[in-house]
């Protein structure tokens, strides 16, 4: 029997590094296996900073992927300021913004609604609509943020009737996010409305935490599915568990990323109290794209520089080496609003190595629960400094590790599975 076709709707595709492009990266590894045939629909010039060349080896040869040309205002900021190139993420992060900064962030928070990928989105739905009439697909998919992909989802859906599934990866208009942003109030109806829009048209709704998912049901009185991140029992190295750090002294962890949302202080405060006069070897590696504050927080502080490394973006398969070398695992979730439903993709993979895991964040949140379920590690509020102390002066490395059970139902092919499940539900007919 043939595969049924799905049509996936993402900004974030390899090339693209980071968490926003792995969900969906495996996803469309595994669907074939559940009688689903993925094609994806990406940008042919996004505009991301961080790049993975490593993860192309991970599409299937096979696999459809259709590029369609994007404008996206960031090259005319960049033009402006006279900047070849740059992250414009860190403006925001900037403590002295000029009056160019000023413009841009106002334009991003009261112009580009609902974000600065929306000029995709007319010209996207134009280009498939026609293969969506000619029946090539059986449901479509829009994956979010860039909450512009849900756009074409609607209109899609709208104008031809065929089954949408409008994925969630963080919030919408309770996004924290937007609350960094000098947004008005008409605007931030405006975001109101096009979100109510989208979850009342979509045919299936999918959130990645049980928080976001609660959120969801009491915008709207209908079914968000719970449709978490995971790991790829593939992406470990073999013999994995048998790659054990050095005995002598303690390392730390960290990838990822740090901005002004995921704020490491805390955790570098309790590290240099509980380690400086102690004479232990130890170490806190950050291995991903830190902020200009931690950097300087750092660099001011003689005893911590002799202490942190900061390694920069690797690519993820390079990622495994540092797990190797690590006894100990550091995650920073956000200490906002979203806090409680806060789970980077990274913690199932934290989990998978066998690792402990240090976080700061909610310790009544959601990645709290999952840590404490799978007996893998332990969270502190950001502002529990002498918690974290005590658990780094009593921690002892481990001589061997062992992957928890429960973390069996968080493979990505499992997953898959349950992603299977919603599409065929959607497309019956």
């Amino acid at each position: 029997m043939q595969n049924k076709r799905v049509l996936i709707i993402t900004y974030y595709w390899p090339p693209s590094g980071g968490s926003g492009v792995q969900r969906w990266l495996k996803f469309a590894k595994y669907l074939p296996e559940f009688g689903w045939e993925p094609v994806i629909f990406t940008p042919e010039n996004p505009d991301f900073e961080l790049k993975d060349e490593s993860l192309l080896k991970e599409i299937n040869p096979l696999l459809e992927v259709l590029k369609f040309p994007i404008w996206e205002p960031y090259g005319l900021f960049r033009k402006l300021k006279k900047q070849k190139s740059g992250d414009t993420s860190k403006v925001l992060e900037k403590k002295k913004k000029g009056w160019l900064d000023k413009l841009g962030i106002w334009l991003r928070a009261n112009v580009f609604i609902p974000d600065p990928r929306v000029f995709w989105v007319k010209p996207s739905v134009n280009f498939l609509t026609d293969l969506v009439q000619k029946g090539q697909f059986h449901a479509i998919i829009t994956t979010g943020p860039p909450h512009s992909m849900h756009l074409i989802g609607l209109q899609l859906h709208e104008k031809t009737g065929i089954p949408w599934l409008a994925d969630f990866r963080d919030p919408w208009s309770k996004w924290e996010f937007l609350d960094t942003l000098p947004m008005t109030s008409i605007v931030r109806r405006k975001h109101d409305k096009l979100e109510q829009k989208v979850l009342f048209q979509a045919s299936a709704i999918t959130t990645i935490s049980p928080s976001f998912k609660m959120d969801f049901e009491k915008m709207i009185d209908k079914k968000t599915e719970l449709l978490t991140n995971g790991f790829d029992t593939e992406d470990l190295p073999l013999n994995w568990i048998e790659r054990l750090p050095s005995k002598d002294g303690i390392e730390i962890l960290y990838t990822g990323v740090v901005d002004a949302i995921r704020n490491p202080d805390p955790f570098l405060i309790a590290f240099k109290k509980a380690f400086e006069t102690s004479g232990k070897k130890v170490k806190v590696r950050f291995v991903g794209k830190v902020s200009e504050t931690l950097e300087k927080m750092v660099a001011q502080d003689i005893w911590l520089r002799n202490h942190v490394v900061m390694e920069g973006y690797v690519s993820h398969e390079k990622v495994f080496d540092f797990y190797a070398k690590a006894h100990l695992l550091l995650l920073v979730l956000t200490d906002t609003k979203n806090a409680k439903g806060n789970i980077p993709g990274k913690l199932f993979e934290y989990i998978a190595t066998g690792r402990p895991v240090v976080a700061l964040g909610d310790p009544k949140g959601d990645a709290a629960k999952i840590l404490q379920t799978a007996g893998a590690g332990q969270v502190f509020s950001h502002k529990d400094i002498k918690g974290i102390q005590n658990f780094l002066e009593n921690f002892i490395p481990q001589a061997e590790f062992q992957v928890s059970r429960e973390i069996q139902k968080y493979s990505r092919k499992n997953l898959t599975g349950q992603l299977a499940g919603i599409l065929e539900r959607i497309s019956i007919k």
